[in-house]
């Protein structure tokens, strides 16, 4: 963790949402970026939050030249409002959700086809493996 500041513009409390909002911009001469988990630990410590998974941090632009980025905050009152109201793909990329199982939507398509060239019984053998050629 080398030398950088942190300096929060835009700064917005927002109830309904259970968050506080803002843009970062963080200042560092001489390194090519900071990283999230760097940045993260900073700003836990400068608004006392508790749990440093309620922090998200997103949109980072290195500003031509080097030395300043800036990027966008949020820091969540708990765990439960980050789930409900930040998008699936951002809390995969926190760590917090996991990924849905299951077929994808190809292999769904293509046992689907396989179903409709077979009859009767058949139609669930052809959904378990390969297709079953006739001769």
């Amino acid at each position: 963790m080398s030398d950088f500041t942190i300096r929060t513009r835009k700064f917005k409390q927002n109830p309904l949402l259970g968050r506080k909002q803002f843009v970062l911009d963080i200042i560092h001469p001489g390194m090519a970026n900071v990283s999230k988990k760097d940045l993260g630990t900073k700003l836990a410590s400068m608004y006392k939050v508790h749990d440093s998974q309620c922090i998200q941090l997103f949109g980072f632009k290195t500003a031509f030249g080097g030395g300043r980025s800036t990027g966008f905050g949020l820091i969540y009152e708990n765990l439960d409002k980050m789930k409900k109201f930040e998008p699936k793909y951002r809390l995969k990329r926190a760590g917090v959700a996991e990924d849905k199982a299951g077929a994808g939507r190809r292999a769904k398509k293509d046992t689907k086809n396989r179903r409709k060239k077979v009859r009767g019984k058949e139609k669930t053998k052809a959904v378990g493996g390969k297709e079953k050629t006739k001769a």
